[in-house]
């Protein structure tokens, strides 16, 4: 009997993205059901969602991507889907590429599959805040992390469930991701993935979220280190 092809969902984490949701969709459907979880927004993002063919879920008011995340593994793990992968709603994700993340999860059995960017086709200022943010978040892992800030992912079962006892509600769930991944022993790869930017407008504001960064990044080096003194004892 043929092996069954396990059932993937693309997870949309979108708030007032009524300028770009429709294409996102569309050309996301062509490979795999799609659901949006709307954050708040304030335009026809979820009315949109649902006119172009996505599962929409909605959650008011805003509470983050993080949330937003988490409320779409819910809904992935209550349908039996066996992965999601997330993109933006805001077009920085080329829904072409979703087959690659498909093809390494078939291939690998990934728990995490991380699209990794190329920071040199960034504008300079995300060129240099990533290029710091991937330094200081290795160093704190004690690995190399290429990027750890791409929503471009596909995310097991296994890890969709670990996280959903996440108290992270905004970009620093993505971060946390990356560390459950590891210090659980799941198993994390990178598939290169296409540096898009255009007209796509950012909801992050530089100083508040590098001063978050930063506490997240010291928090996990405290707790990676804690991770591997207790691993030693042990032996």
């Amino acid at each position: 009997m043929p092996e069954q092809t396990p059932r993937i969902l693309v997870l949309i984490p979108a708030f007032n993205e009524h300028e770009h949701i429709a294409r996102v969709i569309s050309q996301s459907l062509v490979h795999l059901p799609v659901l949006v979880v709307d954050d708040g927004s304030a335009d026809q993002t979820f009315e949109i969602a649902q006119e172009s063919g996505a599962a929409a879920l909605r959650q008011d008011p805003n509470q983050g991507k993080g949330a937003a995340m988490a409320r779409g593994f819910e809904y992935a793990l209550e349908h039996g889907f066996a992965a999601v992968i997330t993109l933006d709603g805001d077009g920085q994700h080329d829904p072409q590429e979703i087959p690659n993340f498909v093809n390494e999860f078939n291939q690998n059995h990934s728990d995490l599959i991380i699209g990794e960017r190329d920071f040199s086709k960034m504008p300079f200022i995300r060129m240099c805040s990533n290029t710091i943010g991937t330094w200081m978040f290795s160093r704190a892992m004690e690995q190399y992390i290429p990027d750890n800030q791409s929503g471009y992912r596909l995310i097991s079962a296994n890890l969709m469930q670990a996280m959903l006892s996440s108290k992270k509600h905004g970009f620093e769930f993505e971060v946390e991701m990356i560390l459950r991944c590891v210090l659980e022993k799941q198993k994390l790869s990178w598939i290169r993935i296409k540096t898009i930017y255009a007209d796509e407008h950012s909801h992050i504001q530089p100083l508040k979220h590098g001063w978050r960064f930063v506490k997240l990044t010291l928090n996990t080096r405290r707790v990676v280190r804690r991770f591997k003194k207790a691993q030693r004892v042990n032996q």
